[in-house]
């Protein structure tokens, strides 16, 4: 785990401030991963390390969601010589698009870059379960829950923290007046 908290660091993953999450929820930390896979040396360690958890699964398909996991599940995907593909929201629901598939024969890994209530990897763990294929488990560099989300597998990750995430309505940032910004890969500000 230093290493990868030493390669956030170094980039510039870590923003402090006051932030709208992917889930909706608000928090004074943000994990841009986006900064750690612009530069291949950081990302590339990184992605082998995290595999090295993965030996073993016989994966064959890494499947991720829009925006925030495509950079991360090819990466996975290439250390792991398997194929991948990606789940795009339509409509504001998860979905195949682009040609890909999924088929009753695939070992699935999941891939996120950062976890915080687990709402995107849901919905992709079920089009994928749909579609017959079996999880194989959920592997993220950052799980924001500090091991409170649960996806009925194993879940495997570099960067477990506990960061506080607050409701709207229970903000303590809010309160104070902070302006909030939405880094993230819906409805960017930043």
């Amino acid at each position: 785990m230093k290493n990868a908290i030493e390669a956030f660091e170094a980039t510039g993953a870590i923003l402090k401030g006051h932030f709208i999450l992917t889930s909706g929820k608000h928090s004074d930390t943000y994990m841009q991963c986006a900064k750690v896979f612009a530069d291949p040396k950081f990302c590339e360690p990184l992605i082998k390390e995290l595999c090295q958890k993965l030996q073993g699964l016989n994966i064959t398909l890494v499947a991720s969601p829009a925006v925030g996991g495509i950079i991360m599940g090819y990466a996975v995907a290439r250390e792991l010589e398997c194929r991948n593909i990606f789940c795009e929201r339509v409509e504001g629901k998860m979905a195949l698009r682009r040609g890909f598939s999924v088929s009753e024969s695939d070992r699935v890994l999941v891939v996120e870059d950062v976890v915080t209530t687990g709402g995107s990897v849901r919905e992709v763990v079920e089009l994928c379960v749909e579609a017959g294929a079996e999880i194989v488990g959920v592997a993220s560099l950052v799980d924001r829950s500090g091991g409170k989300v649960e996806f009925g597998c194993d879940f495997y990750n570099l960067i477990s923290l506990e960061i506080k995430a607050y409701e709207p309505d229970g903000c303590p940032l809010c309160k104070l007046g902070t302006p909030a910004v939405k880094p993230g890969s819906r409805n960017l500000n930043k």
